[in-house]
């Protein structure tokens, strides 16, 4: 049986769209094949988004940002944006099944000391976890 194929999109790329690429592979990797792309890719994946996904036993060290260029041509399942700007930046993709939209607060852009940057990382990581249990459980 095919695995479902899943391109999740963000701006940077840095961050949520990373998560969430990883989130999908890690917990849904028997039925799914996620990957992710920003239309200005950061160049980086966050170590904030690193940091919180360690915390829960999945590595995302040796995923990188890329961009959404990289996907063109290629056939999805699923296209899931994650944040207002990527939604009305990025190129359509035409998905097989779903074009879908969920609006997360961009951590990266969130304000304080460490922790208290890390506790919205861990805000977000959660909310699209819970995301990714329900839409492929």
């Amino acid at each position: 049986m095919a695995k479902t194929k899943i391109l999740f999109l963000c701006v940077g790329n840095a961050a949520r769209s990373q998560m969430a690429e990883g989130l999908a592979n890690a917990l849904r990797g028997d039925k799914v094949q996620a990957f992710s792309a920003g239309s200005e890719p950061a160049g980086v994946v966050s170590s904030r988004a690193i940091a919180v996904l360690k915390e829960i036993g999945i590595d995302i060290s040796g995923q990188r940002s890329k961009h959404v260029d990289e996907f063109q041509g290629r056939e999805f399942d699923y296209v899931i944006t994650l944040c207002e700007d990527a939604r009305q930046a990025c190129p359509f993709f035409p998905a097989r099944t779903q074009n879908l939209h969920f609006g997360f607060p961009d951590p990266a852009a969130a304000a304080g000391d460490r922790e208290q940057v890390l506790i919205v990382f861990r805000q977000v990581r959660d909310q699209i976890r819970k995301m990714i249990l329900e839409l492929f459980p």
